[in-house]
């Protein structure tokens, strides 16, 4: 009896040890989804042609047919470190990432080469040696040229050898890289013309810019890195655009005009070089022109259209041409309000709107001859999902077939799609659709890799704005084993501002693991997307106009408000949390309603808004000479005497984005008026902490709140 008694009980324990899940460790919350947490999802998934896809499995590349359940391989690893090399034969610790060149060659980098390989021949095509100290690179399919810098200027790189196209020596004088702070859509700085024989490229001047001061703290001599950081109302570089033949070795500078502080943004190629459009922005970016210009004089040949704004015009996409009528090209803007897409002719005037309604186009795949392919936020701002539009007449099909957020990679033809999505049950499927819709077949179906853990519920639900009639989205996480009788402290992660969406139909709901992590010490995360944030129209994003921090703390005090409404909150005890705009944000909720917050961990926050860069600030506040009245209220040093709960500040010591200034005036502040609050710098770091350094800075933000919340 006594060993049938022992049996039954190790089986008990043992299966309650199986069933029993994982409590995430503060190393898992920060670091897991970048590797032993990670989400398994197709390697190297590309289309080769209209009738097949490859993907990389085991080192190895196959390649799939759309109408066949077969594989066939096509290179290994091994036949790559087989073939012979310029510079002598290469290892490979995996199959390298790579893209298409044309369906028979793939073009990767290894050790400083760019190699291009012929899959047919499994032979090196192509091998260029890059310079160390190359950087911005930008590879021309067509010619097989390479583009980049070094140092102030610019070079291409060919068969031919190593070329220098620019010549500036003058301090301040910057060729080929990015400008105006990447706003605008802007990440590069060069931009091959459609058949390959131009180039065209920025030319910063950012010498009339005051250097910013920077100290690098590890030297044994701490050495002063100055940066150039123009901050609103102050003078700004200049920038033109100049044009390199490849054939004649000329360079054209376009004749812009002035005021040379404008933004010259959204570089388009016509479809045969003779052209290239700019959509130019007035300082002020409340007034856009789209202009073209002859490639081969430089001179502005005419406007093609205007748009005018009493808030502010952002252009963000470049034209796309059609492919069967180089006269006509499709144009993203929200001038109704919405991004939808139109299109135009060459003379400026436009033919059709063809997407339309109280929603977001968020990307353009391409067309075919008679319908475009977006993906868009039609069924709500939480998801996107894939749709056919047909040009004729803006009938719309929606190509996906389940709730969450795909991402569509479509063949050539536009006859086929692979559909990459996520839902908050769904860590990561990839589907082969038809462009009718159809699913063909399912590639690959992620096993969720955090099924060992234990989470609490987290849901998205809507409550009503401060407005008392737009519908915002939240996400709330309860702590494991919720208790409805008991009492709960909680944490409001914040952004508000523009550009960014927290909440979202993802794999849990877009969540940090962070709150995951906090959610098990006992508390409840909460996150409202407020007006002010992104992907939900002009309205309501461009309602922040001249007055940063006032609608959004509004609408967040109502997220607060809903959470003292919950029986199970202990009202006494809200904290918030947010980094950046969140970091002002924190300060704003801290600051002007202390009789909510408790706690507060504002990571490098703006707590002047002139201090903050040119194109940004202005954009959403004017100059500081235009609206006084905004700048003052929105500085947070001007609301320091109503602090009166718990405040830490965190910031990057060599942080090029919110510049340290602004904490320490805040912090200056703070001791004048004998206020009491933390603060926290990290030597080497930017605008954030990454690496394993970030889980010294959670753990820091974690404790504050379980000693003071």
């Amino acid at each position: 009896m006594k060993i049938v008694q022992f049996t039954i009980l190790f089986f008990l324990l043992s299966t309650l040890a199986i069933a029993q899940k994982k409590s995430l460790t503060l190393e898992d919350a920060v670091l897991g989804k970048s590797n032993h947490l990670r989400v398994e999802k197709p390697h190297g998934l590309e289309w080769r042609n209209n009738k097949h896809f490859v993907r990389i499995e085991n080192d190895t590349l196959f390649q799939y047919a759309i109408n066949k359940d077969q594989k066939e391989m096509l290179l290994t690893k091994n036949d790559l470190e087989q073939t012979a090399s310029v510079n002598g034969k290469l290892t490979y610790s995996s199959f390298p990432g790579f893209s298409f060149v044309d369906e028979n060659t793939i073009r990767f980098q290894k050790n400083q080469q760019l190699i291009l390989f012929n899959l047919e021949e499994k032979k090196i095509s192509l091998q260029l040696a890059i310079p160390n100290d190359a950087e911005n690179l930008d590879f021309c399919d067509d010619n097989k040229t390479l583009a980049y810098t070094k140092g102030q200027n610019l070079f291409i790189l060919n068969e031919n050898g190593e070329k220098q196209i620019t010549f500036d020596n003058a301090v301040g004088i910057l060729n080929g890289q990015y400008v105006h702070r990447r706003e605008f859509g802007i990440t590069k700085g060069t931009f091959w013309s459609s058949t390959g024989k131009k180039l065209a490229f920025y030319r910063k001047d950012e010498s009339m810019v005051k250097d910013y001061p920077l100290v690098d703290y590890t030297t044994r001599q701490a050495e002063h890195m100055p940066v150039k950081y123009p901050m609103a109302g102050m003078t700004s570089h200049e920038v033109t655009v100049g044009i390199y033949d490849l054939e004649t070795g000329k360079i054209n500078l376009l004749n812009t005009g002035e005021p040379d502080d404008h933004y010259l943004t959204n570089i388009s190629w016509c479809p045969k070089d003779e052209f290239i459009y700019l959509a130019e922005l007035n300082r002020g970016q409340d007034h856009m022109q789209l202009n073209q210009y002859d490639t081969n004089t430089g001179e502005k040949t005419k406007t093609l259209f205007e748009e005018k704004s009493k808030t502010y015009v952002e252009p963000q996409h470049p034209l796309v041409f059609s492919q069967k009528n180089p006269k006509q090209f499709y144009y993203c803007s929200r001038k109704d309000g919405w991004f939808h897409l139109y299109l135009y002719n060459t003379d400026g005037k436009q033919l059709k709107q063809i997407t339309k309604g109280d929603w977001e186009v968020t990307e353009f795949y391409g067309t075919d001859d008679q319908s475009v392919y977006i993906q868009a936020t039609k069924e709500s701002p939480t998801e996107r999902h894939l749709y056919r539009v047909k040009i004729a007449t803006g009938e719309m099909t929606r190509i996906d077939g389940d709730a969450g957020t795909h991402r569509g990679q479509f063949s050539p033809d536009k006859k086929m799609v692979i559909d990459s999505w996520q839902a908050y049950d769904v860590p990561s499927q990839t589907d082969l659709r038809s462009a009718s819709g159809k699913l063909l077949q399912t590639i690959h179906a992620a096993k969720d890799p955090a099924s060992d853990y234990e989470f609490g519920t987290n849901e998205i639900f809507t409550i009503k704005a401060d407005d008392n009639k737009t519908d915002l989205f939240c996400r709330m996480i309860l702590p494991p084993n919720f208790d409805s009788t008991k009492k709960y402290p909680a944490i409001i992660y914040v952004y508000g501002g523009p550009h960014l969406q927290l909440v979202n139909n993802t794999w849990h709901n877009n969540v940090n693991w962070w709150h995951y992590y906090m959610a098990q010490n006992g508390y409840i995360l909460f996150t409202v997307d407020s007006r002010g944030s992104a992907n939900r129209g002009e309205a309501f994003e461009n309602i922040i106009h001249r007055n940063l921090g006032v609608v959004e703390t509004a609408d967040q005090l109502k997220g607060a408000e809903y959470l003292k409404s919950l029986p199970y909150i202990n009202a006494d005890r809200i904290g918030v949390h947010g980094w950046s705009y969140g970091g002002f944000m924190t300060l704003n909720l801290m600051l002007r309603h202390p009789e909510t917050f408790k706690v507060g961990v504002s990571g490098g926050p703006v707590v002047d808004w002139s201090m903050y860069e040119v194109m940004y600030g202005e954009r959403y506040m004017d100059t500081p000479q235009e609206n006084p009245n905004g700048y003052q209220a929105s500085n947070m040093t001007n609301h320091v005497d109503q602090l009166e709960g718990k405040l830490m500040i965190i910031h990057g010591a060599q942080d090029e984005t919110v510049v340290m200034q602004h904490s320490m005036q805040f912090l200056r502040e703070c001791v004048r008026q004998n206020k009491a609050v933390d603060f926290f710098a990290y030597p080497t770091h930017e605008h954030n902490v990454s690496g394993r350094d970030r889980i010294h800075l959670m753990q820091k933000i974690s404790q504050y709140f379980f000693d003071y919340l």
